[in-house]
């Protein structure tokens, strides 16, 4: 499979658990999510294919996120660019690591295809 074809996957499993956990901000299906939302999800199986670690693969994402402007927030928000996951990965919430977990897991599984 292409990295983008693994991006979508992880993208509808992460939306599943956004959505079995209650997030108050679900991110759209993968067709409908916006432009850096679907870049993101690419740049992070990249990562994964490169042996990064479920803690780096956050640690990578903050630092997209950052450099795009994104700040510490209580609420996800696009608009103000605010996020509740912008901590160290030791002090995400067990949900939001899993799904650092089960993106990792996906790119393991799919990257052998």
């Amino acid at each position: 499979m292409t990295p983008t074809a693994i991006a979508r996957v992880c993208h509808e499993a992460n939306r599943a658990l956004q959505i079995e956990t209650n997030d108050p901000a679900v991110s759209p299906p993968w067709d409908d999510a916006p432009e850096w939302q679907r870049r993101s999800a690419v740049e992070g199986v990249m990562a994964a294919m490169d042996g990064a670690t479920p803690r780096q693969l956050h640690e990578s994402w903050m630092d997209s996120k950052f450099r795009e402007g994104w700040v510490y927030g209580d609420v996800k928000d696009a608009d103000a660019k605010t996020h509740p996951c912008l901590v160290d990965y030791d002090d995400l919430p067990a949900d939001q690591r899993a799904k650092d977990t089960v993106f990792h897991g996906i790119v393991a599984a799919l990257a052998q295809q």
